[in-house]
């Protein structure tokens, strides 16, 4: 979109902020290392959930943002006319708009993120210059000091999205413990989920080889359930028509995607979420070869066998093995 290329490099200095706000060419794995470091020397987290954001964002307050970077008439005009046009539903009705920026429109994130920008990133800096946040596109975190810290910045915050239109989810909105083995408080939320990864209390190693409770992310069972429907909808069980190559190639794009995003942090939890495939197989082994029918264990062990020969045969082999 020619809008879009034109605003790009105009906006890209305004979402340089000095705590986290989104930056472009920054990646969500940038904001989620950054998320990670922070809930360690902070005990509580707010995790915020703005209610139908896309679908609240005020035309008057957006085209006010876009104002302050641009007086380009053809750009204004564009994007106005782009915002009012009516809403075409399948059955061929045309729906009118009063708000919103349509999700999956190519301008969308950037209007979001520069609404936004003015309506959280600048007040954080303003009026909590001691609260770290990170947000990325819709999805915001703010790291506290202590619970009556975060009450407070849930209170304001609410009230500063009011004047701004939006609201917060009054149950996905919660404040949250990071509980470790240094915090060992008993409070009812200990876990929130940030750009497809839940960070909650987990085991780990520290660099003597010993077992501790950390507070860490890895990916989230709402993103595993996805993994695991797409898995489903693939059928690879019933495609005895391919050969064992061809079924690796065919879906190499798809899970190389979820290992390089999900399996950045605590790389076991994306091997257990990704296990099912390797079920998969050892069913299309079952059905497509007479031999191996009746015999689940001995296809369980010919499959270990392959990736201990050749692990970079299903990409999330490389992550490690899921096998077993």
């Amino acid at each position: 979109m020619v809008v879009k290329r034109y605003l790009e490099p105009i906006l890209e200095p305004v979402f340089h902020m000095d705590s986290y706000g989104y930056r472009p060419g920054k990646s969500a794995h940038d904001a989620l290392a950054v998320a990670r470091r922070r809930c360690w020397s902070h005990d509580w987290v707010l995790d915020l959930d703005i209610k139908s954001f896309f679908d609240e964002i005020d035309w008057s307050l957006l085209m006010k943002a876009v104002r302050r970077h641009t007086d380009c008439k053809w750009v204004l005009l564009y994007l106005q006319r782009w915002l009012e046009a009516p809403a075409s539903m399948p059955d061929g009705s045309l729906v009118k708009r009063t708000r919103g920026t349509p999700q999956g429109a190519v301008i969308s994130p950037l209007l979001a993120n520069l609404f936004l920008h003015y309506a959280f990133d600048v007040w954080m800096s303003r009026e909590y210059p001691g609260v770290p946040f990170e947000r990325y596109a819709d999805d915001a975190i703010g790291h506290c000091r202590s619970e009556a810290e975060a009450r407070d910045l849930c209170r304001a915050l609410e009230a500063r999205f009011a004047e701004c239109g939006l609201r917060l989810h009054p149950e996905k909105t919660k404040i949250v413990y990071c509980k470790d083995a240094n915090r060992s408080g008993a409070y009812p939320e200990q876990s929130f989920d940030f750009l497809g990864y839940s960070f909650r209390p987990r085991m780990a190693n520290n660099r003597h080889g010993e077992r501790f409770v950390s507070f860490s992310p890895a990916v989230s069972k709402k993103a595993g359930k996805r993994m695991r429907h797409t898995v489903r909808r693939w059928r690879l069980h019933r495609r005895s028509d391919l050969e064992l190559v061809e079924i690796a190639k065919w879906v190499r794009p798809v899970l190389t995607g979820w290992v390089r995003y999900y399996g950045r942090f605590y790389p076991s939890k994306l091997q257990e979420e990704l296990r099912t495939i390797d079920a998969y197989i050892v069913r299309w082994a079952t059905r497509k070869y007479k031999r191996s029918r009746g015999h689940t264990l001995a296809v369980w062990e010919w499959l270990r066998s392959l990736k201990r020969r050749n692990p970079g045969l299903f990409a999330h082999w490389v992550a490690g093995s899921t096998v077993g």
